[in-house]
């Protein structure tokens, strides 16, 4: 079968409930083509994670042209973690991931549900009357901008910027961009790799205990990021890092919605339910569905046979409900345990921001229903009309006390 024939990302039906075509592609036993995309997807969860392993398999970065045009987004990738391969990925992790343990995720954890009390306190000031409220625009977008925004030391006057700067460049990751989307992911990389490049100079002749200052003083065996690298980290972190929170929020709430004796269990034990919760929001609509590699070299992965310089996709959204690997896999179960889910990928692309995204989560949710136990939907939810970023634009609720 040739997937194009059953799955196309331009169908509003498709993007609005993708699942019914995935558990058809899944019954091929292989991966399968997509011509119109043009590469191979592996829609069963051994294939997707295979892809995700396979060594021979990488994240090859091509310059978009006219190189001079896209000079600055074309770096931007080449000099992040997300897009490169070994020797040098694994140089860039090591640096990254010593600037990292020095407890900034950790310390940040009753920082985030500060943050988080906040935003709600805020959210039912402005709420009126009837108290109706979007969990998106709200609470589910802002915090994690929030909590980077600390991480990084971004000063509060500037934050602002943050999220249009990355929502602009992100759109660079759907496969049906409009020429004026890809003019706006051009003007933002520009101004966030100028902004970051002054922020990192800022830290070098003032440090703080921030992340930026530890990415620019971290040392492993006499290596350092270089500035680009620098600057690529530090925009890498806010582009994935709120990306997964935000849309794993988003699709989280609106599938406990449809699914009230979850949501139920939920707000018997709020803070008792969370981690195994976060865990299901995030693979029973994963909030990245699909993440691409390229074939080094010849090599047989997913049922299917690859040539040099093809392409294969872990169809993530896919794997997460494979019924060989998840019992009733159609069905949220907040109680889900084990959960192997590949919402976070796997493999030597393991998303670096995951225990980041995961404290938001296991925070900003629980939070919600311990204050607002009888919150229910209040208005239309609209889902973005993008297929590889699956989120929410808006989810109205009505935040009602105990």
């Amino acid at each position: 079968m040739l997937a194009d024939d059953v799955l196309d990302i331009r169908d509003p039906a498709f993007v609005a409930d993708p699942y019914p075509v995935f558990d058809q592609l899944r019954g091929e036993g292989t991966a399968v083509r997509h011509d119109g995309l043009g590469l191979w997807l592996a829609v069963r969860h051994a294939d997707a994670d295979a892809v995700l392993r396979e060594r021979r398999l990488g994240r090859i970065f091509r310059e978009r042209q006219p190189a001079d045009v896209w000079e600055t987004f074309n770096w931007l990738h080449a000099d992040s973690i997300l897009d490169c391969e070994p020797p040098k990925h694994t140089r860039l992790r090591a640096l990254v991931a010593k600037a990292f343990a020095r407890g900034h995720v950790e310390r940040l954890r009753p920082r985030v549900r500060d943050l988080a009390g906040g935003l709600l306190d805020d959210a039912v000031a402005a709420g009126g009357p009837d108290g109706v409220v979007d969990l998106v625009a709200d609470y589910a977008e802002p915090l994690p901008v929030m909590v980077i925004a600390e991480l990084l030391g971004v000063p509060e006057e500037d934050r602002p910027l943050l999220r249009p700067w990355s929502q602009a460049i992100v759109k660079m990751y759907e496969y049906d961009r409009t020429p004026a989307q890809e003019e706006a992911a051009r003007t933002a990389s520009s101004e966030f790799s100028d902004y970051v490049a002054v922020l990192a100079k800022d830290r070098r002749a003032n440090p703080g205990e921030d992340l930026v200052t530890h990415l620019a003083s971290v040392e492993d065996g006499g290596q350092r990021l270089s500035e680009r690298e620098l600057v690529a980290t530090c925009v890498l972190l806010l582009n994935a890092g709120h990306e997964a929170s935000v849309n794993g929020f988003g699709n989280g709430m609106a599938a406990l919605f449809r699914n009230p004796d979850q949501l139920a269990r939920m707000v018997d034990d709020p803070w008792g339910t969370a981690v195994t919760a976060v865990e299901e929001m995030l693979r029973y609509d994963a909030p990245l569905q699909l993440f691409e590699r390229t074939a080094k070299e010849d090599v047989d992965v997913a049922g299917v046979r690859l040539r040099e310089g093809e392409k294969i996709a872990a169809l993530l959204g896919a794997a997460n409900r494979d019924p060989e690997v998840f019992p009733a896999a159609e069905v949220m179960d907040v109680g889900r345990d084990p959960n192997p889910h590949l919402g976070f990928g796997a493999g030597i692309h393991f998303c670096l921001g995951a225990p980041l995204a995961r404290v938001e989560l296991q925070a900003s949710v629980p939070l919600l229903l311990e204050r607002f136990p009888r919150l229910r939907p209040a208005g239309e939810a609209h889902l973005r009309r993008t297929f590889v970023l699956r989120g929410y634009e808006t989810l109205p609720v009505a935040l009602t006390p105990a």
